[in-house]
Formats: C-alpha cells, sequence, structure tokens
C-alpha cells in the first residue's frame, strides 16, 4: 500500500491533467489504494486542500522560485504545492518530513534533475513563508479576483469576508433523515450507540450533522438506508417546497435526486413526482436512490428542462426549479468551482430564465412555484427572479432567501418561493 502523500500526489496530477473532479478522484484512490484510518484523513486533506489553496499556494511558491510557476511542470508543481500546503497550513506533520517526501515524489515521478530545485524552493520556504506578504483577499482565501469582486459589489465587503471565510472551512458530512424507516431521534441515537459523533441541524427538521471524518459506506451500515447524504441548504430548500401527500410535483432538474427524495419523504411516498434531467446517463442515480430508500412515487424522465411538457400543462401542485449554475456556493465542498472562468458563468442566467419560464406551464391555480440555486450571485438568482415576476403578471412572490455558508455545516445557497396567483 503506497502512503498518503504519495497517493494525494497521484491524485492531482490526474484531476489537473485529467480534469477529474476531486470527489470523484478521492473516492476512486481511497478504493484502490486500500486507504483507511489516518492516512485516509491526511489523504483528502492534501489532496482537497491543496486544489483549495492553489491561488495562495502559487503565491508563496513563487516568492521562493526563480523559475515562473507558469512554467513549472504540472508534476513538480504538484508536489511543491501539496508540500507547501503541509508546511503552511498543517501543523501535525514536520516540516523537515514533508521536505524529505517531496524529493523522494520529485525522484520517482518528476523530470532529472527537479530533485534539487524541488529541495531548495521548499526549504527556502521554511524559512520565509511567515514574512511573505498576502496581496489581498483573493489570494488569503484562494479565490479568483472576479468572484471577490462580484461578492463585493452585490453583498458588501464585511459579508464578502465572511463569506470567503466559509467557503475555507472544511465541511461536515450532514444527512436526510429517511423518515420512512426511522426518526430523526431514532437515528441519532443508532450513531451515537455506534460511537459515532453526530448532532441535529440548527435548521432543517431532518437534519444529522456528523461530527468526525467517517464514510458514508461506514453511516450507511450502521442506518440501514434510514438516511442520504444532503446538505442543510438543500434540505431547507425542499422545505420550502412545502410537498404535501397526494400531491403531483415536477422536479424539472433532478439529478442526482436528493430533492426528489426530500419531496417524497415529506409527502410521506404518497402522490407522483415527476423528475426531469437533461442527462439520460444520470437518471439511474435517481432511481436506484429511490429504490434504496424504499420511495416508490418517483417517475423519472429524460428531459430538456428549457421547454415544458405538454402533458402536464397546468397540471402540477408544485414545481421545484434546482437550476443548473455557477456552484459558487458550494466551494467547501468542491473546491475546483472557484476557479470557473467568468465568461462560462455569465452565460448562465440565459439558460436558467428559460427554464424557469418553461416550467411555470406546468403549475394549477394556486400552485407553488419554487426557483432555487447552489450559488452565491444576484446575476443567477434575485434578478433571475426580478425579470420573470416583471414578465408574469399572473405569479406573485411569497419568500426569498439567500442562505449564507455556516462555518463548515452548510453551503451558500438561494431559494425563491412563488405563487400562481390568477389566470391571465
Amino acid at each position: 500500500m503506497i502512503s498518503a502523500r504519495e497517493a494525494a500526489y497521484r491524485s492531482l496530477v490526474r484531476c489537473y491533467k485529467e480534469n477529474k473532479f476531486s470527489n470523484l478522484e478521492i473516492d476512486s484512490a481511497i478504493k484502490k489504494y486500500g486507504i483507511e484510518g489516518a492516512e485516509r484523513a491526511l489523504y483528502t486533506v492534501l489532496v482537497y486542500g491543496s486544489i483549495e489553496r492553489l491561488l495562495t499556494l502559487d503565491h508563496y511558491i513563487s516568492k521562493c522560485s526563480d523559475k515562473p510557476v507558469a512554467k513549472l511542470d504540472i508534476e513538480v508543481l504538484c508536489i511543491l504545492r501539496m508540500t507547501a500546503y503541509q508546511i503552511i497550513f498543517l501543523d501535525r506533520i514536520p516540516n523537515h518530513a514533508a521536505v524529505n517526501e517531496a524529493v523522494e515524489l520529485a525522484k520517482k515521478y518528476a523530470s532529472k534533475g527537479s530533485k534539487g530545485y524541488v529541495n531548495a524552493v521548499l526549504r527556502r520556504l521554511i524559512l520565509t513563508y511567515n514574512d511573505i506578504v498576502i496581496p489581498d483577499l483573493s489570494v488569503k482565501y484562494s479565490i479568483p479576483k472576479w468572484i471577490v469582486d462580484l461578492w463585493s459589489s452585490q453583498y458588501g465587503k464585511e459579508k464578502t469576508v465572511e463569506i470567503l471565510e466559509g467557503m475555507n472551512t472544511p465541511p461536515t458530512m450532514t444527512l436526510r433523515v429517511n423518515t420512512l424507516v426511522n426518526t430523526r431521534e431514532e437515528l441519532l441515537q443508532k450513531l451515537k450507540d455506534a460511537g459515532i459523533k453526530a448532532c441535529i441541524t440548527e435548521s432543517a427538521s431532518n437534519g444529522i450533522h456528523i461530527l468526525e471524518g467517517i464514510s458514508f459506506e461506514k453511516i450507511e451500515s450502521i442506518c440501514q438506508n434510514g438516511a442520504f447524504v444532503q446538505d442543510e441548504a438543500s434540505q431547507l430548500c425542499v422545505e420550502a417546497v412545502g410537498a404535501l401527500p397526494e400531491e403531483l410535483i415536477i422536479d424539472t432538474c433532478a439529478c442526482p435526486g436528493g430533492k426528489s427524495f426530500g419531496m417524497a419523504l415529506s409527502m410521506n411516498n404518497k402522490g407522483h413526482i415527476i423528475s426531469l434531467d437533461l442527462h439520460k446517463s444520470k437518471l439511474s442515480l435517481v432511481e436506484n436512490g429511490a429504490k434504496r430508500l424504499g420511495i416508490d412515487i418517483i417517475d423519472a424522465r429524460e428531459h430538456n428542462s428549457k421547454n415544458y411538457i405538454e402533458e402536464f400543462y397546468y397540471k402540477a401542485d408544485r414545481v421545484l426549479c434546482d437550476v443548473p449554475c455557477s456552484g459558487l456556493g458550494v466551494m467547501a465542498k468542491k473546491p475546483e468551482t472557484r476557479y470557473k472562468d467568468k465568461e462560462s458563468v455569465e452565460r448562465l442566467p440565459e439558460i436558467q430564465y428559460e427554464i424557469l419560464s418553461a416550467s411555470a406551464n406546468y403549475l394549477k391555480q394556486g400552485g407553488t412555484l419554487i426557483y432555487s440555486t447552489c450559488t452565491l450571485n444576484k446575476h443567477e438568482n434575485d434578478y433571475i427572479i426580478n425579470k420573470f415576476l416583471d414578465n408574469h403578471a399572473d405569479f406573485k412572490l411569497n419568500k426569498m432567501t439567500t442562505y449564507f455558508p455556516k462555518a463548515g455545516k452548510s453551503d451558500g445557497f438561494f431559494v425563491c418561493s412563488m405563487i400562481k396567483n390568477r389566470e391571465i
């Protein structure tokens, strides 16, 4: 079995060379290498941390290197970033041990002559990193300047600093209790009996925070289909839908299915949910997840929700539009999200508005329309709602809420509910 640091190095190279998502790479590598216990925890923090703090780490490296960071081979850069992260942000690993491991990795994986360069840069970093000046919030929190500027203009500098702090706080795992199987109190007791530290969520009525690093596989062995992973903000979005038994509900962008599952539980598995998604290959996530949880009222279908299905015109009691978004609220869980290019984000509002407008056609008189995103960006949130209400006189605003990240326990999220109050 390879060491946690060697496994982390290999995973980082794959993430950059193959554009792999870190969470998927981590799950795959843990199974492949059989990493367990303390080694698993170290491996995970090295991969997530090296990606999350990329801009900060590159700043430090640039101050200790006689070569531009942009000119370095990815193999060398991954070794330097990972080791710089250990030196600057972790205190349980002696600096000399981290450097020695880095030199060995350079000898094994990098180009000839890299060993001496890696050693020199890291030795210099150890001596100087406390004196290196951090120029701005972007470098300090490793979030691109355009995002920092966007948040500052929309939410103010003080709130922006709070958001940045939240994005760099390690997230906890949060469960949504499967109330077809057990109550929250029953599941909490099962976890405590198994020696797992947990507590109830602050606002969501059926959520549990897991307060230690542990795999969901171990949780599942205890709870036996009694829960699934869902962030507290997502649970609050489901609660805002207000799903009731025997209703027809349409989830327009459903995969991987968590919100459909949550609504089905709110309905006590009575009624009908149409779970739509553009990607046919992902529908099995909804179908298999529902089967595991004992839910049988979900009908998963392939569909592009920029257009509505005539079969359901004016039929639904409630519609959830959890639209594709920039994901700027989930950076703590998906560190790659922070490095999205500005242009790709600017193209999203047009798509989001099309989906919302088309989906409004499903609602019957008095029905509820929920629009949600896992991003913090008024162009994708507040401004979409304002435009929709200006152009749809048959809808009125019910409630609009922006959830800001909470100390690793909740994502940034936006939820708005609207009522179809009359015909036009």
